[in-house]
Formats: C-alpha cells, structure tokens, sequence
C-alpha cells in the first residue's frame, strides 16, 4: 500500500509500505493492506512503518491520516524523520 506524509512544508515520504503505525488521538493504530476506510486525527507522537528495507519512523506534531483504498496519506503540522 502507498504511504504519503506531506507537511505545509515539503512530502517528507512516499511509498510502498507494509504496514504503518499511527499516534491516533484516540490512542495507538495500525494499518494494514486491505484496511477498511478511515480518517482520524493524529497526536503527536511518531508514524512506524515498515517496508521491504526495514523500519521506519517520522514524529509528527499532530494532524490527519485518511486511509482508503490502499493508500495512506497523513496531513502533518510539522514532521522530522
């Protein structure tokens, strides 16, 4: 599944992953290929995801994540990997 994580500022990644791990405002969450539709608010914390090269993290200070039809996009305020 395709993974974008944008700030106002510059796309700080995109591409595939296998799976990725969010800071939801109502606690932790991961998604998987084939997860059902879904939005939710992010706290600040740090994106885990893992791709055929290993794993990865970005800590974000809050924002959005959409989820839907295989493909992530997060909306950060600000990112740093």
């Amino acid at each position: 599944m395709l993974l974008e994580i944008i700030t106002p500022d510059k796309k700080i990644f995109s591409g595939e992953v296998e799976s990725a791990t969010f800071p939801g405002s109502e606690g932790s969450f991961q998604v998987l290929n084939n997860h059902a539709p879904l939005i939710s608010s992010l706290e600040e914390g740090k994106i885990r995801y893992r791709t055929g090269a290993g794993e990865f993290e970005v800590t974000v200070n809050g924002g959005v994540v959409e989820v839907l039809k295989n493909k992530i996009i997060v909306l950060a305020e600000s990112a740093k990997s």
